[in-house]
């Protein structure tokens, strides 16, 4: 599973490649959009952000998936996330924007999540190398 410095690693090349191309290429990675989170840390209350993907769009929701590559647990973004669901989202280089987070109900999962497996496969992987079932997590402009 990837370390901690593997995913801040992975987050940091991706924001040199927004900004080495101008915000031209890495807004969008595999037909998905790619959006900026910034959650509050639940132990420090200090700003957290990290680059996610969206397989899933429903109306105003964006729907990010709490995988991080498979891991037994959960990302620190999604922690911060059951902590407070008032986070900032930025998407195509635009100013983060107030939104409000909220974790799928085991109905909207049981229903988002062949959806979006399908189509982005490699979440199925990660969901069969863990235990945990994997959380969404939805997204809409507050």
């Amino acid at each position: 599973m990837p370390s901690d410095l593997q995913m801040k690693t992975m987050n940091g090349v991706h924001r040199v490649m927004l900004k080495l191309t101008g915000g031209r290429f890495g807004w969008n990675l595999l037909g998905m959009p790619v959006l900026e989170l910034t959650t509050t840390g639940r132990k420090s209350g200090q700003p957290r952000t990290v680059m996610l993907t969206s397989p899933l769009q429903e109306g105003p929701a964006f729907v990010v998936v709490a995988s991080r590559g498979g891991d037994d647990n959960a990302p620190a973004w999604f922690l911060n996330i059951e902590a407070s669901g008032d986070v900032q989202v930025a998407m195509n280089g635009g100013p983060p924007q107030p939104w409000k987070a909220r974790v799928a109900s085991a109905e909207e999962r049981a229903r988002m999540w062949p959806v979006l497996s399908k189509e982005h496969t490699n979440y199925a992987g990660y969901q069969k190398k863990t235990d945990r079932e994997i959380p969404l997590v939805l997204l809409t402009p507050a």
